[in-house]
């Protein structure tokens, strides 16, 4: 009898993963028939069908459902046999799948790419932006090995390291730019442009504004810190900014930027990952090297 294989196992977690033989298939870098053929083989060994297939997508039998979760979990404890090697040569080196939310990647991302390369030479960095929620699930699958992300994320399975804080800016029409600032419960009778549900930006937003007394006709969303930049420049609204995104936006629109009044909103940026990945040590070591460099990053953030 053929045994089930590990290449056996990828292949249908892919499958599982995306819901797609095409997009399946590409994801594991071979051609849709290789994928279909080691399916077919996989559910012969099994005896039962894993899948239904569709003319368009496919969904998981009862025994798909279990098996994917199973083989996310042996799946993830082979990768960690591997960063146990890792571990065990000391510096870090290999492959670094790094995740980091949308609200940091266009302004953190090219700095942290170029100083850990910097820092360690050997290592093979693999970045992906995604909300929070979306990150979190890959660490726990072990599609990703560390995130960048606002904390607290508050999942037990999870380390935190906090990196830096950061507080909000306010975003005006260049026509406000001499007018005062306006309190937190100014604001509330404003029109506040936010990010769409699923961004942890957008919460801490409406949380330092009491937005929940705003009815839904007062709010207006976009899909990225750029779009609603651009949507006050044109004079819909006013929002609020990270503090590392002030200095790239403001060059792109007609806007103009202000400190709140204390006390003033911020977050904490930080590291997470598995608290029981193998390689916990060397993933504090770049939240130390971080750190240390936080001063010359935020520098950077500042407009001119």
């Amino acid at each position: 009898m053929i045994p089930v294989t590990l290449k056996h196992l990828r292949y249908f977690e892919a499958l599982a993963r995306h819901g797609h033989f095409g997009r399946a298939a590409e994801s594991c870098a071979i051609s849709q028939p290789a994928l279909s053929f080691q399916i077919k083989e996989l559910e012969e060994i099994l005896g039962a069908p894993l899948v239904e297939r569709g003319a368009r997508q496919i969904r998981l039998t009862g025994l798909g459902e279990a098996l994917a979760k199973r083989a996310r979990l042996i799946l993830r404890s082979v990768d960690e046999l591997g960063d146990l090697a890792r571990a065990a040569h000391g510096p870090l080196s290999g492959r670094l799948r790094i995740g980091v939310i949308p609200t940091v990647a266009p302004y953190l991302l090219p700095d942290l790419i170029r100083q850990l390369g910097a820092q360690y030479p050997d290592l093979d960095i693999r970045p992906r932006e995604a909300i929070t929620q979306t990150l979190i699930a890959n660490l726990n699958e072990g599609r990703m090995d560390i995130a960048v992300v606002a904390l607290p994320v508050s999942e037990t399975s999870l380390h935190e390291e906090p990196i830096f804080d950061e507080e909000f800016a306010l975003v005006r029409p260049r026509a406000d730019a001499d007018k005062p600032v306006p309190s937190r419960e100014g604001l509330l009778e404003m029109r506040l442009l936010l990010l769409e549900e699923g961004h942890c930006f957008r919460d801490q937003a409406l949380s330092f504004c009491k937005a929940s007394r705003l009815g839904t006709q007062d709010l207006m969303e976009g899909s990225s810190l750029s779009t609603l930049v651009q949507m006050v420049g044109a004079g819909i609204g006013i929002t609020l900014i990270p503090e590392m995104a002030v200095r790239t936006e403001m060059r792109a629109a007609d806007v103009s930027v202000a400190r709140l009044p204390a006390p003033r909103p911020k977050r904490t940026i930080g590291l997470v990952w598995r608290k029981s990945s193998p390689m916990a040590p060397q993933y504090a070591q770049i939240a130390r090297h971080l750190r240390q460099q936080f001063d010359a990053l935020k520098t950077g953030w500042r407009a001119d």
